[in-house]
């Protein structure tokens, strides 16, 4: 078996992506390393290079040799009996397509099927799934009732259909928000909401190569500047990530809970992290990321220590996963 960690991709989410590979790449050095670039190509990368990236959240990662087209390297993958560590987000990486390729070549790899992938990276389809599981969503606000949903409800929040890391995130607290919002919606499709007010919290659930699936414990976010966007994600040092977070055993019962029953009506495998506002009325639904960041600062690796699970001993249960879904015993 040979492990590849696959980073990289052609949507926004590429830069995370590297500082993910970064962190996967320091818990299996054994683990060789594959580059997928926005041309759509495929390259081998050296450790060294990889690693003396020094501003992953803000410069692009380009290094140099020869490439071979994604599909090419796929088959390589599966002439080799390779198995694929996905340190990638968002996109085609995310929204299924890269699993479907992964899929029909019979190449194991971690993370979701292609099935829950493309179901969980539609925001308005995912929430759907997880109000059938009894968790609680937020209503949805049609683009030409925004101006009257916006004199009743007073804010509103809209962000991407389909992308991640929170670009793209717009809050409606004046008028002159509700243009942004249009002008946004011109490019790619938007979810819009009522602003729910409460404590940021998100849960990830991991799937053991045992079968057994648990909640890990709730991470509580405060954001530096009022809002958990990308810049308060990767850039602020201000930005605090408590993990556990500071909930009474009710709301953080109540928040583990859903996290699973999201986790199962998505069919997500392996692990997935849910977001979730703590209301006083207990948690609502925002979205699962079915390939959460993974970087050293990211907050599915917060919650996996926290519950004293190493990384590295993570990254090796779910590659067995991986290739029982493949080549069950």
């Amino acid at each position: 078996m040979r492990i590849t960690i696959l980073f990289g991709g052609s949507n926004k989410e590429r830069l995370v992506s590297v500082a993910s590979a970064q962190a996967l790449h320091r818990a299996l050095p054994e683990a060789d390393l594959w580059f997928w670039d926005v041309r759509d190509e495929v390259r081998d990368v050296r450790s060294e290079a990889l690693l003396a990236h020094a501003r992953p959240f803000e410069d692009e990662f380009v290094p140099g040799g020869p490439s071979k087209p994604l599909a090419e390297a796929l088959d390589r993958a599966r002439d080799e009996g390779r198995v694929l560590v996905l340190g990638l987000h968002g996109g085609r990486a995310e929204n299924g397509e890269l699993q479907a390729m992964c899929e029909l070549r019979g190449i194991p790899f971690t993370g979701s099927g292609s099935a829950s992938s493309h179901l969980a990276f539609d925001k308005v389809t995912a929430k759907r799934f997880a109000a059938l599981a009894g968790v609680a969503t937020p209503a949805g606000v049609l683009l030409a009732d925004i101006d009257r949903a916006f004199a009743e409800h007073g804010r509103l929040i809209a962000k991407p259909a389909r992308d991640g890391s929170s670009y793209g995130l717009i809050f409606v607290n004046a008028k002159q928000d509700l243009v942004a919002v249009r002008n946004a919606a011109k490019t790619e499709d938007y979810v819009i909401e009522p602003f729910v007010s409460g404590i940021e919290a998100t849960c990830g659930v991991l799937e053991r190569s045992d079968g057994t699936v648990v909640a890990l414990p709730p991470i509580e976010i405060v954001p530096a500047e009022g809002a958990f966007d990308y810049t308060a994600k990767y850039l602020l040092k201000s930005t605090q990530e408590i993990c556990p977070g500071r909930f009474t055993p009710a709301v953080s019962a109540a928040i583990m809970d859903h996290a699973l029953h999201a986790h199962r009506a998505l069919s997500c495998r392996g692990y997935s992290r849910t977001d979730f506002i703590v209301t006083d009325k207990g948690p609502v639904y925002l979205e699962t990321n079915t390939l959460p960041g993974l970087t050293a600062a990211s907050l599915y690796p917060k919650a996996l220590h926290a519950q004293g699970i190493g990384f590295a001993d993570f990254l090796r249960d779910q590659i067995v996963l991986a290739e029982k879904a493949v080549r069950p015993a």
